[in-house]
């Protein structure tokens, strides 16, 4: 039986959907600390119910993208969720997930309590199946998610698939400095995108071809060295 490849970072994923070349400089240069910000903006995905309340002056200092009132506006439409308890207080934090393809760490695991040494639960098979979040430091697109992190979502759905050996039909992007929760569904569309960003990270084989969507490389940290004369990787994927 031929031996099982290695399992794929999910971030890599996210930067291969984005730009396979920014995913080789990144390799080579070791570059995959995210900025500084990112830590204090996934604090704002788990303290929604207190900042829906906290004044103009505290959320100011606070690194939201977006007026006070409407940073508000948007979490009293989140609270309207079904899953908002469970966004707020999630069974699990900080998941690591190790799929048959890919591995990574989920934000939040909601509908999974957690046993009392803090492993992961399995949910039974009678229980609805468990919902991943990633989160995201970014700004959201005027609908759903932009592609890397939509890749990124199906990469965490399916590894927490593997490892409870049952279908996980959706996984959420939150992006708390606008206080917005996407769905991204596991379609066949979006499998398929999976997929392919899968099959291009397996195959890379030195340096990639030049991006033709030079809008992508406007502000890119390898502009210089990648001679493409082209907005970020950071931008998209949400981290600048």
């Amino acid at each position: 039986m031929p031996e099982r490849p290695e399992t794929i970072p999910i971030s890599h994923l996210a930067r291969a959907a984005y730009c396979p070349r920014q995913l080789y400089y990144a390799r080579r240069d070791d570059d995959f600390e995210p900025p500084a910000r990112v830590a204090a903006v996934r604090d704002l995905a788990f303290a929604y119910e207190d900042l829906r309340t906290t004044s103009d002056e505290a959320l100011a200092d606070r690194p939201i993208e977006v007026s006070p009132a409407t940073y508000r506006a948007n979490l009293a439409v989140l609270a309207e969720r079904e899953d908002y308890d469970a966004l707020v207080d999630p069974g699990v934090r900080d998941a690591f997930l190790r799929g048959r393809d890919c591995h990574g760490i989920a934000h939040k695991l909601l509908g999974v309590a957690p046993d009392p040494d803090d492993s992961v639960t399995e949910a039974s098979a009678e229980t609805p199946p468990p919902t991943p979040t990633i989160v995201s430091p970014g700004t959201p697109p005027p609908r759903g998610v932009w592609e890397p992190q939509r890749v990124r979502a199906v990469a965490v759905a399916k590894a927490l698939s593997w490892e409870y050996r049952r279908p996980i039909p959706r996984a959420l992007v939150e992006y708390p400095t606008h206080g917005i929760v996407r769905t991204v569904r596991l379609t066949t569309r979006n499998k398929s995108a999976y997929r392919r960003v899968l099959w291009t990270v397996r195959s890379m084989s030195g340096v990639p071809a030049r991006t033709d969507e030079t809008s992508k490389c406007d502000a890119c940290e390898y502009r210089e060295t990648c001679g493409t004369k082209t907005r970020s990787l950071k931008t998209l994927l949400g981290l600048g």
